[in-house]
């Protein structure tokens, strides 16, 4: 971060964050949703410039209403397990103004943000997000470092959005096909070919001309994949 960045900060509870990220220089918008911490937030934050705070809930923002301009964005984050995967395909789905996104998540979703195929945890997550940017696994860290201490372990993702979708079919296509393929993942993608309608007589040659094994199971197949598929079903 540095002088004239803008950074959206997602929970920033106390404020040692996003005092951190406003001495760097950038722009800071706080959003907080617990009334309770709201008053010490504003308080630490009031004489600081840049700072900017925000009440709302961060899964209902109107994220493409309320940030936009002519600059990108940054998304800072520290989310809950319950929230994470809803606010970060949330904001790389209706907010592209955010270019990128550092989230420290837990360890399990995080893995699943990054995961390519035949990876654990490999899923539709993960290609959405890959549909949207690229990432990366920053750092682990420990529960020792909290307090209090949490039973899980978190981890430091860093996801860049990409110009342009790696792939050219429609996306209501794509994804109505990663949800079928993934509703019975340990089973060949050709059971995932018949569901979406095709005879079965045909499911083989289908896939056959997408180069894709008709034996395969979705966690096997890359976006490419999926998106030759889509394209051949449509």
């Amino acid at each position: 971060m540095g002088v004239g960045d803008r950074v959206v900060e997602v929970g920033a509870g106390l404020g040692s964050l996003t005092l951190a990220l406003a001495a760097t220089g950038a722009h800071v918008r706080a959003i907080e949703f617990d009334r309770a911490v709201l008053p010490a937030l504003r308080e630490v934050t009031a004489d600081v410039q840049g700072v900017e705070v925000m009440a709302a809930d961060a899964t209902r923002i109107d994220w493409a209403a309320d940030l936009g301009g002519d600059r990108p964005w940054t998304l800072c984050a520290n989310l809950p397990f319950n929230v994470s995967v809803d606010v970060v395909l949330a904001v790389l789905e209706r907010a592209s103004w955010v270019h990128r996104l550092v989230v420290m998540v837990q360890r399990e979703v995080g893995e699943r943000f990054v995961a390519g195929p035949g990876d654990q945890g490999y899923g539709p997550v993960s290609l959405r997000v890959a549909y949207h940017a690229r990432g990366e696994l920053m750092r682990r860290v420990a529960p020792s470092v909290f307090w209090p201490r949490p039973k899980v372990a978190s981890v430091v993702v860093r996801l860049e959005r990409l110009p342009r979708p790696p792939v050219g079919v429609d996306p209501t296509s794509l994804w109505r096909v990663v949800d079928a393929s993934f509703a019975q993942r340990r089973k060949a993608i050709r059971n995932a070919v018949v569901r979406l309608g095709v005879d079965p007589g045909r499911a083989d040659d289908l896939l056959r001309a997408s180069a894709i094994d008709p034996r395969a199971r979705a966690e096997q197949l890359s976006l490419d994949e999926f998106a030759r598929l889509a394209e051949e079903l449509e």
